[in-house]
This record gives structure tokens, sequence and C-alpha cells, in this order.
């Protein structure tokens, strides 16, 4: 049996190779990441995986799990140690190697395993490396499956039994293309530039696109994990500029974004112009409507107000709910209302049936993107954003928050707004209309003009969002106060990036 993991940050070469280690903050709220090195060892690594096949068994879930990795130099040997700890606890393991995130959740329906954990730290910078689990196909754990988890790994009480196998799946990614690629060809012939960031996605997305009929122009597809032009990520404005100037420089009809492990996608229309998430979700959401009345949606707090009171989606119907931000609570949340689609400011859709299986897949995203625009033959992609009403709104903006420190950042910011309203305050020299803390705090002046600060769930950040139908001085103005009001507390550091 392994020892019980530490927590030490700064272990001497022989505690290194003696020891499990596994930083406790790593265990974030819907998936695990940590610095490998510094944060993880191989032998935490086996712990987790111990750790795992422990909880899949205490949730009386059959114990078979799909295993892949991404394409960082590092981790293979970080998957086979959690393989490692798996097969020690009982579990049946099905490896499919090289893989995005999306394909080892379809793998669970392909393979009939109700487990799943992907080896991959998504966008993070090199160094860093993460599992994204879940045990009840389509979602993923939650914050009480990864407190569970935590305890179980950290406390060293293990499930050890016999039962556990290792399979291999050979070329599973060519089924996970066929899955995708199975559908009636586009009557529209589209150009279309497909960005990797040198991610994973390289290896799959490009040739998913040429299946479709697309005329792809490929942009930073080679796989370097050391990100040599900017980090996979399509709420980057560096990324979305790069692909902007790749669609003016060929005249493509749309250009397509994807993140590091491929279950996101950003979006660039044909005169180069970014788009974010939120906008494209209206866009879908506006064409999904109308093939199937009814429709129910639901999206993240970060994004646009136009879900609640755009013309068209109203004048049907549709019904949208705003909930916690991050994909496994998008994700149990479509699930839990049958909804068709959730969608998420940070570029994670979520097609459930009958036009996806529930999970947030980046490649799935792009043809329900280029399905839309095939639907629409005699209009653009700038036509179909211009058809949306006009509100100014910003990326995500990170400033940096120390893991330990973040919480209690936000509880204090939440606090704050809260008084303010309740004392009468103005905010903007405009009444609060309303503060929604469902997941930070989102609150909304009398114009409509929001802003939101919460929690970054998987980065030593938080995450600031503003938006506008006024102006886009009225959204400066809102960025202005709610970054005053950060800068009460000393804890909050420079950002990422800002407007």
């Amino acid at each position: 049996m392994l020892p019980t993991p530490v927590s030490s940050l700064t272990p001497n070469t022989f505690e290194y190779e003696q020891t499990p280690l596994v930083k406790p903050t790593g265990f974030r709220e819907y998936d695990a990441r940590w610095l490998f090195g510094p944060e993880l060892n191989l032998m935490g690594v086996q712990a987790l995986g111990m750790g795992l096949g422990t909880l899949i068994h205490e949730m009386g879930v059959a114990p078979d799990i799909v295993t892949g990795h991404d394409y960082r130099s590092y981790s293979a040997s970080i998957k086979l140690a959690l393989i490692a700890g798996l097969m020690a606890s009982g579990v049946r393991v099905r490896d499919i190697g090289l893989a995005l995130s999306p394909m080892a959740y379809f793998a669970q329906f392909e393979l009939d395993a109700p487990a799943v954990a992907m080896v991959t730290a998504s966008h993070n910078d090199n160094g860093w490396t993460g599992v994204k689990m879940g045990a009840q196909r389509p979602v993923t754990f939650g914050p009480d499956e990864m407190t569970r988890l935590k305890q179980i790994v950290l406390s060293g009480k293990f499930r050890e039994a016999g039962g556990g196998s290792y399979r291999f799946v050979k070329d599973f990614g060519a089924r996970y293309l066929d899955d995708l690629t199975r559908r009636p060809s586009f009557a529209r012939k589209m150009k279309v530039v497909a960005a990797c960031g040198n991610g994973t996605a390289g290896a799959f997305a490009p040739q998913m696109l040429e299946r479709l009929g697309c005329e792809v122009i490929p942009l930073d597809v080679a796989p370097d994990y050391n990100f040599p032009r900017y980090n996979p990520n399509p709420e980057d404005l560096e990324m979305l500029h790069a692909i902007a100037h790749k669609v003016r420089e060929t005249g493509a009809d749309v250009g397509l974004g994807f993140d590091g492990d491929g279950d996101r996608c950003g979006v660039v229309d044909n005169h180069g112009e970014e788009i974010f998430a939120d906008k494209i979700g209206v866009m879908l959401a506006r064409d999904l409507s109308k093939v199937y009345p009814g429709a129910k949606f639901v999206v993240d707090v970060k994004s646009t107000g136009l879900f609640a009171t755009d013309p068209e989606l109203v004048s049907r119907g549709v019904h949208t709910e705003y909930w916690k931000t991050g994909h496994s609570y998008i994700k149990r949340r479509v699930n839990d209302l049958s909804a068709l689609a959730g969608f998420e400011k940070s570029g994670h859709f979520f097609f459930n049936a009958p036009i996806g299986r529930g999970y947030d897949d980046g490649l799935l995203t792009a043809v329900h993107i280029l399905e839309m625009l095939d639907r629409n033959p005699r209009k653009s992609m700038s036509d179909l954003y211009d058809d949306l009403p006009k509100t100014w709104g910003s990326p995500t903006m990170s400033p940096h928050c120390d893991d330990e420190k973040k919480y209690e950042v936000v509880k204090k910011v939440t606090a704050r707004i809260e008084g303010m309203k309740a004392r009468g305050e103005r905010l903007l020299g405009q009444p609060i209309r309303d503060v929604v803390t469902v997941n930070g705090v989102r609150v909304t002046v009398e114009d409509g003009t929001w802003g939101l600060v919460r929690a970054s769930s998987n980065k030593p950040e938080l995450v600031v969002v503003v938006e506008s139908p006024v102006s886009e001085a009225r959204l400066r103005e809102m960025f202005a106060a709610i970054d005053g009001i950060l800068r009460e507390n000393p804890e909050v550091g420079a950002y990422n990036q800002t407007i």
C-alpha cells in the first residue's frame, strides 16, 4: 500500500522518490491540475489513481474506465502511473492513447464504460498537468465528487482489490472522427481556418473539417507543448487576432480556434472580427430553435444578457437558464433539464440529444457552426452576427490571485456589492437593479450594464467580465468600477488582459 501522500512543495530528492506528492489545492471544483514536479510526482499520480478507483467503487459504478492523454512530453508517463493506481484498486482500464478530452467522453459511450480519466492540462502552460474525471456519463465530477476524492487521496485510505485489468484500444481516433463526420454533406462549399495553437487538436480537427468537405487552411496545427506562438485558448485575444489575420489574408468564410484538449471552440467571422463565444451561443440558439421548437438552453453567468432579452428568442418562447460557470456545472444542468444545448463564454458548448451526447466537444461545436452557415446560404457569419442586437462586451479578464486566497476575496467583493445594494448606493450613478450570487457576484445597474467577479476554478486567478447594451464608454465605466472594488484587496494582482 502506498504511504499517505504529503503536501510539501519542496521535497528533497530522497523524499521525492519515496513519498507520494500531491498538493491539496490541485483538487479543483470540477477537475484537478498541478505543476508536475513541484506539486505532484508520479507516486502521487499513482495515489490519485487508487483514490479514483476507490471512489468509483464507493459510488457503486461498474469499475470500467476510459483513459487518454494529451501530447505533452510527460502526459503518457502520468497516465501510466494513474493506470497503475486504478488497476491496483480493481478497475478495468481501456486506454485510447493520444486523445482529446471529448474523444475520451465519446469513448465512454462507444466502449460502454461509465467512467473516464483524461490526462490533460488543456491550455495551461507547459509544466502543468491535470485529470478530467467522471463516473456517470455524460457528466463529469463536480465539487462533491472532487471533495471526496481529495479526502481519499490525502488520507491514503484506498481500496486494494484484485480484478484490475488493462486493454489498449487501437486507432480510436478514427472511430471518433467517423462519428463526427457521419452526417449529410454540406450544400455550401466553405473555406475554414483551423487554428489549434499547437495543441492536441491539431492532430484531429483539420482532418475532420476536410472530411466534411471544407477547404481547410491550417494554422499552428503542429503539436508543440511549448506553445511557441500563443496559448491555445479561444478566449485569448492573441489567438483570436492570429486567426483574424489569417481569415483576412485568405478570404476564409470563418475561422475556428480550438483549445489545447479540443473541448472548446472560438470563432472569427469572414471579416476577421472575433465573436465571443456567448454571442455564438445566441446565434446557435436562434438557429437551433427554428429546427427544434420549444428548445431549452443553459448558459453560464459570464454570458451575455441577450439570452434573456433577444427579441427573436423571446418571440419563440425559448427558455434559457443562467447557471454556474464551469464545464461540469453546465454539463450536469443541461442533463438535468434535458436542455437541447448549453453554452459557456469560455467556449465550452454542450449539445444534447438529438444533436449530441451532452458533453463538451470543440470539434462538434465546429460542425454545428458550419451547419448553421449551411442552413443560411445567403448569409455570411458576419451577417448572422450583425442580426443580433448590439452590445459591448469584454473578454474574460483574469487578475492573478493565489488559490489559497481567491475564494475569500470573492466573498469580500460579494459582501461589498450586496451591502451597496442594501444601502441603496448607486453604481455608475445608477441604482443597482440586480445582484446574482449563484457563482461569484454579477451586478446589474438600471440601464442593463453588468459586471461579474468570480474565482477561476482551475487557475490561481479571478475572473472578471463586463457588458453593456448602451455603449463602449459605459462598458469601460463598469470595468473601472469593478476593478476599483477589487483593488480594495491587496491579494489581487495583475490582469492577463484588459479592455
